[in-house]
């Protein structure tokens, strides 16, 4: 046990799941896969992956901070201060007054929303094949759980517990 009391110990009880078990591995085949059928028409336009993210974000229409745009994308905020140099230089976004003079705040461009528009109905297509296969109430389930994985995920300490006994 710890000093704080929060960790105990306890003697292992099983071997480590399989491989094929693994969840990490699990959640990244399974975005590899779907993020290849979105890719194409990404990469038609010259967009990376993580470039259509903030301007799939940023469709929305509200303005954003970088940091606020990383947390939404799933990317680290150095990566998004990079990626936006390029999007701004294509004309796809802008940075507008915000509310706090001392942030960046970010929008599209009516370019970047043309072409927002123009993948969004590719990408709705490629979404439809989805549920045609996998099941339209599945999906949305799926992505309900995995919404909660993450937030259980977030919710947990760094270490295990109850930390095995290594000893």
């Amino acid at each position: 046990m710890n000093d704080g009391g929060l960790i105990r110990t306890q003697p292992p009880t099983a071997p480590m799941r399989g491989f094929e078990s693994s969840l990490p591995i699990a959640l990244l085949r399974a975005r590899q896969a779907t993020a290849h059928k979105f890719k194409p028409h990404t990469d038609a336009v010259g967009l990376t992956q993580p470039q259509w993210r903030v301007i799939r974000a940023l469709a929305a229409g509200e303005p954003m901070d970088v940091a606020t745009l990383a947390r939404r994308c799933a990317l680290m905020q150095p990566s998004v201060s990079r990626l936006l140099t390029g999007l701004q230089e294509r004309g796809l976004i802008e940075t507008v007054a915000g509310p706090d003079a001392r942030r960046r705040v970010l929008a599209l461009t009516g370019e970047g929303q043309r072409l927002f528009d123009r993948i969004a109905v590719i990408s709705e297509a490629v979404y439809r094949d989805i549920e045609e296969v996998y099941g339209r109430e599945e999906l949305a389930r799926l992505v309900e759980m995995l919404v909660r994985l993450r937030e259980v995920a977030e919710g947990l300490p760094d270490l295990p517990r109850v930390m095995p006994d290594l000893g």
